[in-house]
């Protein structure tokens, strides 16, 4: 190739470079993909399609099913009286339909209510103007919030087991239908949890602020969605008017009761960290030895029930003195030029000597119905823990509010009955309707309780709203 053809081949290549260059400063700060200067969604798709006469043909709707049509699929019809009263007094007012579960297939039953005068025949196990029967309302709250099944794995099994073909928003409508009838009772549940005689709690942090958890032996009261401070647990628990005995572990919030039991499987477990973390040291092993050996000589004295109530004192002191002796050394040493698990070591000791000085670590041994750990409340949130964690909680506070509802109210009647099953729960459910009164409002009127003061947001507000109200303020 001659000396011109190459001068000539490196221009043209050199004017090539030129415009890409150009090109490439143009190019740059602008997104790969190519901007149109119309829309091209699905509903400029669809307005467009307006404008030039070819509308989208529409789906024709079902909607509701008329009444005429549910009474033609009803199984059996039933009459239904107003209460002491003959069908010759009656007169025929109107049918209702209703879900129900019979032998353990969905039923759809056609109600006739019969009205004598002003009074309307009220067929049984019905909430409200549900066309859905107790048992079913139950059946979805059970396996969504005491199994912790989604609503729709909850809505599969009902179609699967008692055919009965239940869409999600329709679950979800009947829990919320069930949250607003049983918040009444979960007032009901506050009021008596503040007039206990032992209360176990504890609280975890959640999808929305933490959940709280406090029991008893009849009674499982749920906060979720709210703060865990002072001015919540004063709401729930008033430190100045609750006389019983608070169970938890040794948090800054729970200080000041009159009766406080602290945990002592915490302190134990933080006794057998220091072992694990120095193995060597004979100091830390006799240490997390004799915690140990001091808690289960108290677990004995409570479970010898022929001591007397002097003898059960004497006992527990002579256990303050054993703890003395056992901390009092590293507890007057300031010394802090330690390492970790020296320093951590001296804070364990300090803590114990706290405890004990308030007279919070041995009275369970005097206190009949009081426990020396908290490991129902623990047991309690490890289900609440785990749905964080696989991110099935409640996103709102409306949804917190339902949870902790159908929760506690749902748990609680578990405490009272004999088993905890789901005919012995639709029948106390079901009798609630009949008698226009639960078990636990019973039990607040029969021991003459008022609700728990309900501070600044006005005496109508329930206690519930109050915690989450604030909470999400």
């Amino acid at each position: 190739m001659s000396i011109d053809r190459l001068i000539d081949v490196i221009a043209s290549q050199q004017r090539r470079i030129d415009e890409l260059e150009k090109q490439l400063k143009e190019l740059k700060g602008k997104s790969p993909t190519e901007r149109l200067d119309q829309a091209y969604s699905e509903k400029a798709e669809q307005q467009r399609q307006a404008k030039t006469g070819r509308r989208k043909r529409k789906r024709k709707q079902a909607g509701r099913n008329k009444t005429a049509d549910k009474i033609k699929q009803a199984k059996r019809t039933e009459r239904v009286l107003p209460a002491q009263t003959r069908l010759d007094d009656c007169s025929f007012s109107h049918t209702r339909v209703a879900w129900r579960v019979e032998n353990g297939r969905a039923v759809l039953v056609a109600y006739e209510i019969y009205r004598c005068g002003n009074r309307f025949g009220k067929p049984a196990g019905l909430l409200g103007r549900s066309e859905f029967g107790i048992e079913i309302f139950v059946a979805i709250a059970y396996q969504v919030y005491c199994v912790g099944l989604s609503i729709d794995k909850a809505c599969k099994l009902l179609s699967f087991f008692q055919q009965l073909n239940l869409k999600k928003s329709q679950a979800d409508a009947l829990l919320n239908q069930l949250a607003r009838a049983w918040e009444s009772e979960f007032d009901s549940l506050c009021t008596l949890l503040a007039h206990s005689a032992v209360v176990h709690t504890d609280e975890t942090s959640w999808s929305i602020n933490s959940v709280w958890a406090f029991l008893t032996d009849k009674l499982t009261v749920l906060f979720y969605g709210v703060h865990k401070d002072g001015d919540t647990l004063a709401r729930i628990l008033d430190k100045q008017t609750f006389a019983g005995v608070l169970i938890s572990d040794d948090a800054a919030v729970y200080r000041d009761f009159s009766k406080s039991q602290k945990c002592w499987a915490h302190l134990i477990r933080k006794a057998i960290k220091l072992t694990l973390q120095d193995p060597e040291s004979a100091v830390y092993r006799n240490f997390a030895d004799r915690v140990l050996e001091i808690y289960r000589t108290a677990k004995r004295i409570k479970a010898d029930r022929r001591l007397s109530d002097s003898t059960r004192l004497a006992r527990v002191a002579e256990l303050d003195d054993e703890l003395l002796h056992l901390c009092c050394a590293r507890w007057i040493d300031d010394d802090v030029s330690g390492g970790e698990i020296e320093n951590d070591y001296r804070r364990l000791c300090d803590e114990i000597m706290r405890l004990m000085l308030n007279q919070e670590l041995f009275l369970f041994v005097t206190e009949p119905a009081a426990d020396g750990n908290n490991n129902a409340a623990e047991r309690q949130l490890r289900d609440d823990a785990t749905a964080r964690k696989t991110c099935r909680t409640s996103k709102t506070p409306r949804g917190a509010k339902r949870r902790s509802v159908i929760s506690s109210v749902l748990q609680s009647i578990g405490k009272q009955l004999d088993r905890f099953t789901l005919e012995a729960v639709i029948a106390e459910a079901a009798r609630w309707l009949e008698e226009g009164e639960s078990c636990f409002a019973r039990q607040v009127e029969s021991r003459g309780l008022g609700p728990p003061g309900t501070l600044s947001y006005g005496d109508e507000t329930s206690l519930l709203d109050q915690v989450i109200l604030a909470a999400d303020a």
